[in-house]
């Protein structure tokens, strides 16, 4: 991941997330704009300039950003968090991964989930679901996944055990085993339920739910430096499946007729 003060990329892609159409609504008072703010956390581009000290990045460079004083939505972003892009991955894909990623692999770590582990992850097919799911699975942490019925399958593949996501949902996780820790991703009213599965508030931690302080709960927010590697270890991952996901759409077109070995990381 990019270090030091400032990178300014030329954009090619801005990613729109929930957020930002909240900022822009005006329901987010505690995130106060100037009357020129240029919204936008996330950008994918080229590195036209760096700054004095600037680590990770040289000008020409692809790369991914999280932004989290803005400008996204801009011809230049500058950037203090950033992760090379690889061939692999889209400008529309980059674009669309730093938030989500960041966010992902900063509840891991705040949760402090380990090998052998359970999580309960609610949103589990949502973006930042989605990475967490993978990431914790590749740490070898046993991920239950409470999903919608159209979401079961997904979740599957990503390699989660699905219980389905409603009332009752707590009786379905218990018929499953003991949960070490949560992860609420859908800030949709679990608070409850997560505390009792999980034994207590302390490893539970949710990205958006208003009740959180009055729960005891976490509400894990953004900083700078808070889930460092995030980008680089999400953007690989993300590079690693569009590649086998490449092969197989070879394979199954008939432009080539041997095996293809896959090299990752």
């Amino acid at each position: 991941m990019g270090r030091g003060p400032a990178a300014r990329t030329g954009v090619r892609a801005a990613g729109i997330s929930p957020t930002d159409l909240a900022l822009r609504a005006g329901y987010l008072k505690a995130i106060p704009l100037p009357p020129d703010a240029v919204l936008g956390f996330e950008a994918a581009g080229t590195v036209d300039a760096v700054g004095p000290g600037v680590t990770g990045t040289s000008i020409g460079d692809d790369v991914t950003a999280l932004l989290l004083s803005l400008g996204g939505y801009a011809e230049y972003a500058v950037a203090s968090t950033w992760a090379r892009k690889p061939h692999a991955v889209s400008w529309l894909d980059a674009a669309a991964l730093p938030s989500s990623a960041e966010a992902a692999e900063r509840v891991l770590r705040q949760l402090n989930v380990t090998s052998g582990e359970t999580l309960l992850l609610f949103g589990g097919g949502g973006s930042v679901g989605i990475i967490a799911t993978q990431l914790a699975a590749a740490r070898g942490v046993k991920v239950i996944s409470a999903v919608g019925e159209h979401d079961e399958t997904l979740a599957r593949e990503l390699g989660a055990t699905p219980v389905r996501y409603g009332p009752g949902v707590a009786g379905r996780v218990r018929a499953l085993g003991a949960v070490d820790a949560v992860f609420d991703a859908a800030g949709k009213g679990v608070l409850a339920d997560a505390i009792a599965l999980a034994g207590g508030p302390r490893r539970v931690i949710t990205l958006s739910d208003p009740a959180a302080a009055g729960f005891g709960v976490t509400l894990s927010e953004a900083a700078p430096g808070r889930a460092p590697g995030a980008l680089d270890e999400a953007i690989a991952l993300l590079a690693e499946m569009q590649q086998a996901a490449e092969a197989h759409r070879q394979l199954e077109s008939g432009s080539v007729h041997e095996r293809i070995i896959l090299t990752l990381s």
